[in-house]
């Protein structure tokens, strides 16, 4: 590396059109600080089949600045293609709309040219800046290359503001390394309050509150701002006060505005392009992470991760409490303010979330802030790749959708059992495509290889070719990487690699992909039935028990009680036999090198499996267990049963842990039932009878069926109306409620008896008859020995 070059992190990329051409500008965050990176006169480039070259030439007369050359490539047709050049990526997107008509394709003409630049030259996350004119912070038509180790310190800002009921703004906090503030609408009183934590700066309008924020973003120069919902509400908001003031909200870098998008399917959905500045919210950042709460709201997950949460928190008078202390309170207020942004970074540091974003950057090629994006991570990894084999991409749409199969999930064997162990097909999805060279162009070389022999043979007469194909080796790269993380204790580069490679299957099956196929993610899914069925055999001819199975995962019952030594003995003697038969099997029959690793993930000392409701048919994603390791350490697992589930209440997700704990450990639990019921009908339960439910649509979208939660919204927002102008729950939202002799009743406007028979009934017995059944037991005999309750 030269004493001149330097090494960044991009931030963010954009592009425009202009004369002389496209320019292409990068923020890239380096050890000496912010810098941009103008690459001018760039040519954008599309594909168009060689046979259509005249049809493109008459249409590029209207549009100058479009050059056509001859290359040796070709569509997954085997069509030659030419490439189309121009000056201004419009002009491509333009001939695109004219060719339409005439159903004459022009390939790949939707890639952007940033990212282009960046994906033809392997280039993720970080680059490799080399010589370039100078400018300021500003590098001129320098060279971009790869450096995938470079990870800088970036510096990060959380962002959150109040506002009263209608979004008009009373204050907004900051906290970073070097600032913490509050700027405050209002006048300071003649003896104000000093925090002692932090700056409270009292703004005489919203003008000026607008003013400081941009001012205090140009002093501070933070790349990273955070906060919760932070686009969808607190910029949302800041713009739209800024709009109402007449002031410009320009908080990006060399005082740039926000570049608002709407989500062309997400009716509502907002994005927020800010120049220089990657905008990280943490619910989205926390799903992207596969991190999973019963709610996303900022006290549930803070409550959760950190054991503590908001000043005020969920409350239903939360609004009222702001607009008070706004009125009475300004320091309180800011003290919530501050705390919310507290909170949030807080979170971030708990869960490595900054470091998660930025590896997943560098291993997808997107944007940080880019959520989603599984397609667009596979098509910057793939389109590389595959153009250097002679291809160009074929468009969204070529092939029509049909459903393909999914995952494979055996019958489950219900009841109760001791020794339970649990082996997992690592990354099984990823290591079929190693394994079997699944690929788009190997598919395609496959298909049109008039020599079968020396292919490899996949389900449904689906065949591959051995030595073209690149999807393979984009997950060989990937799963190494992984491997190296793992080793490294790189837990944030870790997660990012597993989720990219295991979506790869899921994009081939995604009909928004230009390399939607379902004969290609048939040739995974059903390889995956066959792994399973084969797996499950290979089981039970060594005298084990399969109970279940799931995609990657097979439960096995070892006959009798394992101490965790001999359980764990067991599962490794399965996993090296099971891993050593395929290594054999594969190079017999195809001569193929296997990926597939089977590995041991759980030991249950006790497990139960439950029926479907109502049936004697084993449930599916439905069980528990009562883990233990090798050095005795308990764990009671729940998945996909009452106690996981938010619909369900605290009285019944209690009980369900309580009763299962019992049996798991041999204690008495007749006698628990019945206390429990007891207990519940006395109202010393009562705390624990709250259904949370969530509004998924607005409340007069309700017509035909009118669940218990729309009643007690309706109900609420009768009352929130009188009380305070305003219906709450007219837009969704979450509804706390209890079930009453007159029906459902919101918590805030509760006026009837507690039903407690439908607590008995429709919560406590389905799921005490759901263990006691196969135990030879039933809940109305247990209860009906002591009392008659009903």
């Amino acid at each position: 590396m030269h004493p001149d070059d330097l090494q960044g992190f991009i931030l963010t990329r954009r592009s425009r059109d202009l004369p002389c051409g496209t320019e292409l500008e990068y923020w890239v965050a380096t050890e000496t600080g912010p810098r941009k990176i103008l690459l001018t006169g760039h040519v954008s480039t599309a594909f168009a089949r060689a046979a259509d070259r005249q049809a493109v030439e008459t249409h590029a007369l209207r549009l100058p600045g479009i050059e056509i050359r001859a290359l040796e490539l070709k569509t997954f047709q085997q069509d030659p293609v030419v490439g189309v050049y121009a000056k201004q990526h419009r002009q491509l997107t333009k001939l695109a709309r004219a060719l339409a008509p005439q159903k004459i394709p022009l390939f790949e003409a939707d890639v952007r040219p940033h990212e282009r630049y960046l994906m033809e030259r392997f280039i993720t996350a970080g680059v490799l800046i080399e010589g370039g004119a100078k400018e300021g912070g500003i590098i001129f038509d320098c060279r971009l290359k790869p450096s995938a180790d470079y990870r800088p310190v970036l510096k990060m800002v959380s962002l959150d503001i109040e506002t009263s009921e209608h979004e008009e703004l009373y204050s907004i906090a900051l906290d970073c390394a070097d600032d913490r503030v509050v700027f405050m609408l209002g006048h300071a009183p003649d003896q104000p309050v000093i925090p002692a934590d932090f700056s409270l700066v009292y703004c005489p309008s919203r003008h000026d509150m607008i003013k400081r924020l941009n001012d205090w973003f140009e002093k501070y120069d933070p790349d990273v701002i955070i906060g919760w919902s932070v686009i969808q509400f607190d910029l949302r908001v800041l713009q739209k006060n800024a709009d109402a003031c007449g002031v410009p909200l320009l908080i990006g870098r060399d005082r740039q505005g926000i570049e608002w998008r709407k989500h062309p399917g997400k009716q509502g959905y907002l994005f927020a392009p800010i120049v220089g500045r990657l905008v990280i919210d943490g619910i989205e950042a926390l799903r992207a992470a596969g991190r999973s709460f019963a709610s996303f709201s900022l006290e549930s997950v803070s409550q959760q991760l950190l054991g503590e949460g908001k000043a005020i928190g969920d409350a239903y008078d939360k609004m009222a409490e702001i607009e008070r202390r706004f009125q009475e309170d300004k320091p309180a207020l800011a003290i919530y303010n501050i705390r919310d942004c507290e909170l949030v970074l807080r979170i971030f540091e708990k869960v490595k979330l900054l470091a998660f974003v930025m590896e997943r950057a560098h291993t997808t090629g997107l944007a940080a802030d880019h959520w989603g994006g599984s397609i667009a991570a596979f098509s910057h990894h793939y389109l590389p790749r595959m153009h250097r084999l002679g291809y160009v991409a074929p468009n969204v749409g070529e092939i029509t959708s049909k459903a393909y199969p999914g995952g494979y999930v055996m019958d489950s064997k219900p009841g109760f059992y001791d020794s339970v162990i649990v082996l997992d097909y690592k990354s099984l999805y990823p290591s079929i495509i190693r394994t079997y060279l699944v690929d788009p162009v190997g598919f395609i070389e496959g298909q049109n290889t008039p020599e079968r022999q020396g292919l490899v043979r996949g389900p449904q007469g689906t065949l591959f070719s051995r030595d073209k194909h690149c999807l393979p080796e984009i997950v060989n790269t990937l799963s190494s990487a992984r491997d190296d993380a793992k080793r490294a204790g790189n837990e944030p580069l870790s997660q990012a690699l597993k989720l990219v490679m295991n979506s790869f299957a899921g994009v081939l099956g995604a009909v928004d992909c230009r390399f939607f196929n379902p004969a290609l993610v048939s040739a995974v899914t059903l390889r995956g039935h066959e792994l399973m069925r084969l797996t499950r055999d290979f089981v039970e001819q060594r005298g084990y028990g399969v109970i279940y199975g799931d995609t990657d995962s097979i439960f096995i019952w070892l006959g009798r009680q394992h101490i965790p030594q001999e359980a764990l003995s067991v599962a490794a003697e399965l996993s090296s036999g099971i891993n050593a038969w395929w290594k054999e099997r594969l190079l017999a029959e195809q001569g193929l090198e296997s990926f597939l690793e089977i590995e041991f993930d759980t030991h249950y000392k006790k497990f139960f499996m439950p029926t479907i409701r109502g049936t004697e048919i084993g449930s599916k994603k439905r069980y528990a267990g009562l883990s233990v390791d090798v050095n005795g350490r308990e764990e009671m697992v729940y998945r996909g049963l009452e106690t996981v589930r938010s619909d369900w209440t605290l009285l019944a997700r209690q009980f369900q842990e309580g009763l299962l704990s019992r049996i798991f450990h041999g204690e008495p639990h007749t006698g628990f039932i019945v206390d429990y019921v007891n207990e519940t009908l006395a109202g010393k339960k009562d705390g624990l009878l709250v259904y949370r439910k969530r509004l998924r649509h607005r409340l007069d979208e309700y017509h035909a069926n009118t669940p218990p939660q729309v009643r007690a919204a309706r109900m609420a927002d009768e009352y929130n109306e009188r009380v305070n102008r305003r219906k709450q729950y007219q837009h969704g939202g979450w509804i706390e409620y209890v079930m009453t002799q007159s029906g459902p009743e919101p918590l805030e406007v509760r006026q009837s008896r507690i039903d407690y028979e439908h607590y008995i009934s429709k919560q406590l017995q389905p799921i005490a008859d759901a263990m006691l059944t196969p135990l030879g037991e039933n809940f109305a005999a247990i209860t009906s020995r002591q009392q008659n309750l009903f």
